[in-house]
């Protein structure tokens, strides 16, 4: 290899022409759709009180 060859800088690399924002949100996307669904909180349990009411209005 000659001396004259050494110094020509190799050419530039080629970018995807994806933003880096792009490519997060596409990450954050795809891990969301990936897990499953949450089940639903338990719901708290009321107080008797409350119960009667509710039921009373209800009624």
């Amino acid at each position: 290899m000659s001396a004259s060859e050494r110094d020509v800088p190799a050419p530039p690399c080629v970018v995807a022409g994806v933003s880096m924002r792009d490519l997060l949100a596409s990450c954050a996307a795809a891990e969301a759709v990936s897990r499953p669904p949450r089940e639903p909180a338990p719901r708290a349990a009321e107080p008797v009180k409350a119960r009667r009411v509710r039921r009373q209005k209800a009624a």
